[in-house]
């Protein structure tokens, strides 16, 4: 661990999805997870996928001065259906928050969390949802989430029969 780190967050760039999305892949190796598919493969296919989805699919990242991708995480946004007080509405979906475990205990992901919401804000979100682990739970309610009572959630689309 570091006493001070220097990170910068914003959005990523374009010609950084290869190293964005390579942190998925530390990700789940870090979990443990076989991943189904090589490394390059996946690292190719996957920034091209990002780049395909830039609209509604927005990295954030947090950078070291030299220039070292750290940590990520990820705003989904979601066309609504129009209602009669307005046609154009979104939601968003906060994805992918990871920070390599030297960086972690920092405030990094806070500040990650707080940039994807201001995007949000920005992209008219109306609401902002997260999927979030037991360990990460209290990192996302200090940066503003909270439960909410009419927010159900299902594993699968597919009923099981």
């Amino acid at each position: 661990m570091t006493s001070h780190i220097d990170i910068e967050i914003r959005r990523g760039r374009r010609e950084e999805f290869e190293q964005v999305v390579r942190l998925r892949w530390v990700w789940t190796i870090e979990r443990g997870e076989a991943p189904a598919i090589d490394e390059e493969p996946f690292i190719v296919g996957a920034a091209d996928w990002a780049r395909a989805h830039a609209d509604t699919h927005i990295p954030h990242v947090a950078v070291t001065p030299d220039r070292s991708i750290i940590g990520m995480a990820w705003l989904a946004l979601t066309p609504r259906v129009a209602t009669t007080r307005s046609l154009d509405r979104w939601s968003g979906d906060l994805q992918s928050c990871y920070v390599l475990p030297e960086y972690r205990s920092h405030g990094i992901g806070g500040r990650l969390v707080r940039a994807v919401l201001d995007t949000a804000a920005e992209r008219g979100a109306e609401h902002v949802t997260v999927h979030t682990s037991a360990d990460s739970r209290s990192m996302y309610t200090r940066n503003g989430f909270r439960s909410n009572p009419r927010l159900l959630f299902s594993d699968s689309a597919i009923a099981e029969g």
